[in-house]
């Protein structure tokens, strides 16, 4: 009976709200249960549909009012079109590695290490200390702490053979993270509608800089052991570009790593065409059974800018890197660095130093060598087993990825999708090219979480793929 009973108060309430005024205050509920001759309860049934219903609102100690209709009016941002007019360059698309994933999935599109390969220990320690000093509180001089310009300037300089002049603190720019760095030295030393060489494939994010930067790319073939060096000298001819993009150290996608030969080859290239190398040592921490040789240590007369990058090997928290760069390219993108951000935070710069100088980071660093071949050799012998139409060209031997190529003929796009319906997310090869790619390929990330996961996503690669070529 109360049921009924309230059914018919709100029927006649909703008749009475429609011919009133938005705001209106309805009766007290004293009042509605004299009038309906209905218990207090069977009134407060009542009003609790009409609130449901969206037609009246409750204000605690005020009373209830009939709630303003708002009417849904799709915004019109029209008026932007003629405001920004068209891009000057179309940007490339997000990368699908910076993609969320969900819970449960098999992942092997990340660019970064699993949580259990940080030095955490180190890192929690090292931002409770740098807290409780002055770099929580004062502004660090543009250019980066000076222990911290000296920290990646001796290192760069440890491995400088004898008759070359090791970098000076004075050289070092400290950056929020290499990928800012790259978008300054693009700006500064290349220039908007000016050719830049880049290796191909390439890091993604340095397709997007150059994009952002208005840069014209020219891509470079690189392989297993780094680019041809006469195919260098021929496109800095052809194109006019003083600017060369390459990561001779692990390179991401393809995890390569220049010979010596070829890096003296194409620093002679550089040299000899008064051109500037960029290089990108993004995996320096990384090395699994070879240890990094950085090109810049071979040269002094400014020839090679060097970016060297912290975020990836201590925490994605601490985005620190450092660029090396000596005469008059270092002040143009110490400028550019201004304008874009002023300076890095000293509480990230204080903590980075902190844990690249203690005890425990090298000790971290042999572990982590160790880690990163399990996982890779596990990744490897799942491939093979379950992937047998994919093609390894090179055993990494460092970084964080192996690079496929799958059979001619396969949609790349579909696999990704078919992937990710059966749980396993995948990298596709397209977006590491600068220009046309040269084939299906994936990128699958072996240093991501749940590494005894790796043989059931292989497997379920290896499954979709058959479908797909079917």
């Amino acid at each position: 009976m109360n049921n009924d009973s309230s059914s018919r108060i709100a029927a006649h309430l909703k008749s009475w709200l429609s011919a009133a005024a938005p705001g209106a205050k309805l009766p007290s509920t004293r009042s509605l249960v004299a009038e309906y001759q209905a218990s207090p309860v069977t009134v407060q049934k009542a009003l609790q549909t009409l609130a449901a219903q969206g037609l009246i609102e409750s204000r605690p100690g005020v009373g209830t009012f009939v709630r303003a209709a708002r009417m849904a009016r799709p915004s019109d941002y029209g008026w932007q079109t003629a405001a920004l007019r068209s891009p000057l360059v179309a940007l490339p698309p997000a990368s699908s590695t910076m993609r969320d994933v969900p819970l449960g999935a098999i992942a092997f599109h990340s660019g970064y290490p699993a949580r259990e390969l940080l030095p955490e220990r180190l890192v929690r320690a090292a931002l409770t200390r740098a807290s409780r000093g002055d770099a929580a509180l004062s502004r660090p001089p543009a250019a980066g702490l000076p222990e911290l310009q000296s920290w990646f300037a001796h290192e760069l300089g440890a491995s400088t053979p004898a008759g070359i002049s090791p970098p000076n603190p004075s050289d070092v720019v400290v950056l929020p993270g290499s990928q800012s760095g790259l978008s300054s030295v693009f700006s500064a030393l290349v220039g908007r509608g000016q050719p830049l060489l880049m290796e191909s494939p390439s890091y993604w994010g340095a397709i997007l800089a150059a994009a952002q930067a208005g840069v014209r790319v020219v891509p470079v073939p690189s392989g297993p052991e780094g680019p041809d060096a006469g195919e260098l000298a021929r496109a800095f001819d052809e194109s006019g570009a003083r600017v060369f993009y390459a990561q001779p150290n692990y390179a991401n996608p393809t995890g390569a790593q220049w010979t010596p030969e070829r890096r003296d080859e194409v620093l002679d290239v550089v040299r000899a065409k008064g051109a500037f190398l960029v290089e990108d040592d993004w995996a320096h921490d990384f090395g699994i059974t070879s240890s990094p040789a950085p090109v810049a240590s071979r040269d002094d007369s400014g020839h090679v800018v060097y970016l060297r990058s912290l975020t990836k090997s201590v925490s994605t928290s601490i985005r620190v890197a450092a660029l090396i760069a000596r005469g008059p390219a270092r002040e143009r993108i110490l400028a550019d660095r201004a304008a874009e951000s002023m300076y890095v935070s000293g509480l990230l710069q204080a903590a980075a130093l902190d844990v690249v100088t203690q005890p425990g980071w090298q000790t971290h660093l042999r572990s982590l060598r160790h880690q990163l071949e399990s996982r890779r050799d596990l990744l490897v012998t799942s491939v093979r087993e379950h992937i047998p139409q994919a093609h390894l060209e090179q055993m990494p031997r460092g970084g964080l990825h192996l690079w496929l190529r799958l059979p001619d003929g396969t949609d790349l796009a579909r696999l990704t999708r078919d992937c990710e319906a059966a749980g396993v997310i995948i990298a596709p090869g397209d977006e590491w090219f600068p220009a046309e790619p040269a084939g299906p390929f994936v990128r699958l990330n072996y240093s991501g979480t749940n590494p005894g996961a790796f043989p059931e996503g292989a497997r379920i690669i290896g499954r979709m793929l058959e479908l797909n070529l079917a």
